[in-house]
């Protein structure tokens, strides 16, 4: 195992990829062993992503968590923007149905994601995949997106070299691309693209990754709240 993270951890590209397409792959697994098996695979592809966000961090000397309080305005900021839009527009599914890019059923229901309905209304099981939801999604989720996203893909698209693009150059392009490709990665897709144009103005304004990780994180533990709080499953 040490020597696939020595191999990873050489190559900036695959640093900063690899844990991220490995995540993304495993979500594509994640709905095909049971409605049960769902959960499992969260807490699997949470588990790998960590592991191998941890075994290169010392690859990736830009991921770290830098609190300011342009981080906390931008992460709540989101959190109230895509709960506050949410029913103003379709989902993604819908929304590639109607442009006839998919056919079928959109997607499953919005209830879809509930430990309480699978496991038993405030059961051990129910509140474990609860706390490791939110977990994931608040201190794995905000690395793997941020360092994919706004330290790879937008300097990657500035210029091949990307490690010669200085994380707080600003260029149209990429500004633009990587945001929606950021919000397309998500049903709540409008809500998405705002938020990847938020956290990479973040990156841009103060010039370092820390500030969006945290941001991005402060809106996934804000709305996994949100979520348990007023039974929102459908942003799971």
């Amino acid at each position: 195992m040490k020597s696939v993270l020595t191999r990873l951890g050489n190559s900036p590209t695959l640093a900063r990829v690899v844990p991220f397409v490995v995540f993304v792959a495993l979500t594509g697994f994640q709905d095909g062993f049971g409605e049960a098996g769902r959960y499992w695979f969260y807490l699997l592809k949470t588990a790998v992503a960590a592991w191998l966000l941890w075994g290169l961090r010392f690859a990736i000397p830009e991921m770290q968590w830098t609190p300011s309080w342009g981080a906390v305005l931008a992460g709540v900021g989101v959190f109230v923007i895509w709960v506050g839009i949410d029913g103003w527009y379709p989902p993604l599914g819908e929304l590639l149905k109607k442009l006839g890019l998919m056919g079928g059923d959109p997607g499953r229901p919005p209830a879809g994601w509930n430990p309480h309905t699978q496991f038993g209304e405030g059961s051990v099981a129910a509140w474990l995949f609860i706390v490791i939801r939110i977990a994931g999604a608040s201190l794995v989720v905000p690395l793997l997106e941020e360092v994919f996203f706004r330290s790879f893909l937008y300097r990657f698209l500035v210029r091949a070299d990307f490690l010669s693009v200085p994380l707080g150059r600003f260029v149209w392009m990429p500004f633009l691309v990587t945001s929606v490709l950021f919000g397309l990665e998500h049903r709540e897709w409008l809500a998405g693209i705002l938020c990847g144009l938020a956290y990479q103005g973040l990156v841009c304004w103060k010039k370092r990754l820390g500030d969006a990780i945290v941001a991005h994180a402060i809106t996934n533990f804000l709305l996994g709240l949100w979520v348990v709080s007023r039974g929102a499953w459908q942003f799971w």
